[in-house]
């Protein structure tokens, strides 16, 4: 199993905290999100890891190294002062992630969830896993019916920052920069994206406020 952490934004979000400090390395109640996501994913079997980097990539290396205190191996794909948005740094990181599906992890999200064993049915180009829509956002991003990520009209659920891709999924994609929400609102249209709902503890962990909220409870 092969999976990647979406690593290399700037986190403009959580400034002043990601001026001298990657997202991925921001701690959440004593634990860096980099290393919680990298637990996740060996507990699900992931032996390579790819991670992009951007802004203070060089801090993540330093951490993070090879992987091998992890368990895993580690693979870097740089973007630095390139960074290609969610879609673009997965386009990029292809060669490396092999011809079946796999796992992608934003690296600022706090979570609970286990990543399943179960295959991506054939039927579907990706999966992604979906929340409960959280106070400070007005609407969801989408709804699921019957197994289904759909576009529909309430979307009453989130995007959780977990997906699961086929590699095909990107055959169409160019290089460049890009995000990758219109491919997985066209794949919706298409009948084509699967959908899990997790209600367990999830949090998007993009302000000042979210995390000093997360630390405290």
């Amino acid at each position: 199993m092969i999976a990647m952490i979406l690593a290399a934004g700037r986190g403009e979000r959580l400034r002043p905290v990601t001026n001298t400090v990657p997202k991925a390395l921001v701690e959440v109640r004593g634990e860096k999100l980099i290393d919680r996501h990298l637990r996740m994913l060996t507990k699900a079997g992931a032996e390579n890891i790819v991670i992009n980097l951007g802004w203070l990539g060089e801090k993540i290396v330093e951490h993070v190294g090879s992987g091998h205190r992890y368990g895993v191996q580690v693979i870097y794909s740089p973007e630095y002062d390139n960074v290609l948005e969610t879609g673009g740094g997965i386009y990029r990181a292809l060669p490396v992630l092999g011809s079946e599906p796999f796992w992608v992890v934003n690296a600022d999200i706090y979570t609970d969830f286990e990543i399943p064993a179960n295959k991506l049915k054939n039927a579907f180009a990706a999966e992604l896993v979906l929340v409960d829509t959280p106070a400070h956002k007005p609407k969801g991003d989408f709804d699921l019916v019957d197994g289904r990520t759909v576009n529909g009209p309430e979307r009453p659920l989130t995007y959780s920052g977990i997906a699961r891709y086929r590699p095909e999924f990107f055959a169409n994609a160019g290089e460049g920069r890009f995000s990758v929400v219109p491919m997985l609102r066209d794949a919706a249209d298409a009948g084509k994206l699967a959908g899990t709902h997790y209600g367990g503890m999830w949090c998007d962990v993009g302000s000042p406020e979210r995390l000093e909220a997360l630390n405290r409870a």
